[in-house]
């Protein structure tokens, strides 16, 4: 036991006292500058566009807030899958985070009109609508499920691809079995078009096709290359079903405390960032596309795609109640 004298025990009393009064002061001077610092989850490596984009938008957050707002990106599912990802934002574990909106649409069943067959013309026309009014408005949506609607981003189209015959035609998917993602859209646009659309996981895909569990798959162009997909089915057609764009949601939760003026410089910088992500998309696409074209792979350029779009009607009635009115606004751009 160590025995200190009274003058001793004084001392240490006073120094105490100014410790603390000089933590209180630190403490009262960091708020006026601090930092926030806020964790950013991507499910892709940072080899991929939208990855790229994310770090681009933590680089111009912290720039032009002079380092008051820090954005670390984690890569690679480090945070975990889009889903669990999404759950966290939603309250306020994890600040931001970029997902499909195909991953969303459970949380926000508003943009499932996003997901809706041969909505678009192109890419162009999906564009038109997603920096339109239209576009603002769904991301204003978001905000009422706990989430900060940023921003959009690209994702490319989704088309068939198969085994041993191209897809030139409608009628060439009549009783043909392809793999789909799990969309409940998508289940019904197989239904409408004459094939069958099975659910597996993507690990599944390659040996599917390979053993004839399966005459083909959807995906675009990037996937299709990455995942060797192309070995086992040659024929690619671009009939551009689906065009789902990815999004950049912040947490409501986890920055409210955010001043108006470093929120208007994230949301700036978001939108800016559309820009840089777009370019890096259609420049990873063509590269893909040139390397598909050397490694064999018939690449189908649909000259007519009216029978395809006739064909996708009743999923349109079916939804007519819910979201008519909006898709005739996303037709009309």
């Amino acid at each position: 036991m160590h025995n200190f004298k009274p003058v001793y025990k004084l001392w240490i009393f006073c120094a105490l006292l100014l410790i603390i009064s000089g933590c209180n002061q630190m403490h009262t001077n960091m708020k006026e500058t601090y930092a926030y610092t806020f964790r950013l989850g991507e499910a892709h490596p940072d080899s991929h566009p939208t990855a790229q984009a994310d770090l681009e938008f933590a680089r111009r957050v912290e720039e032009e807030t002079d380092g008051r707002v820090k954005i670390i990106v984690y890569l690679d599912q480090s945070l975990g899958t889009e889903p669990e990802v999404i759950a966290q934002v939603r309250f306020g574990a994890i600040d931001f985070t970029r997902v499909s909106v195909a991953n969303l649409v459970e949380t926000v069943p508003e943009l499932n009109v996003l997901q809706f067959p041969y909505l678009y013309e192109d890419r162009d026309h999906m564009w038109r609508v997603l920096e339109s009014d239209i576009g603002d408005e769904l991301l204003e949506r978001v905000g009422d499920y706990g989430f900060v609607g940023l921003t959009w981003f690209d994702a490319g189209s989704r088309n068939f691809y198969t085994r041993d015959n191209p897809i030139t035609k409608l009628e060439d998917l009549n009783g043909l079995t392809i793999r789909l993602m799990e969309n409940k859209l998508m289940m019904e646009m197989s239904k409408a078009m004459g094939f069958t659309g099975v659910l597996k996981p993507y690990s599944e895909v390659y040996p599917m096709i390979q053993q004839g569990e399966a005459d083909g798959a959807e995906n675009n162009f990037s996937s299709y290359l990455t995942q060797s997909h192309h070995q086992v089915a040659p024929y690619f057609t671009m009939d551009e079903h689906l065009r789902i764009p990815e999004i950049l949601i912040g947490s409501k939760i986890a920055l409210s405390n955010l001043s108006e003026e470093d929120w208007n410089i994230i949301k700036r910088a978001a939108k800016e960032t559309t820009v840089y992500q777009k370019k890096l998309w259609s420049e990873m696409e063509e590269k893909a596309k040139e390397q598909l074209i050397k490694e064999g792979v018939q690449i189908i350029e649909l000259k007519e795609r009216s029978a395809f779009v006739q064909a996708v009607q009743p999923v349109y009635d079916k939804y007519e109640e819910q979201y008519g009115e909006l898709i005739r606004r996303i037709k009309a751009k």
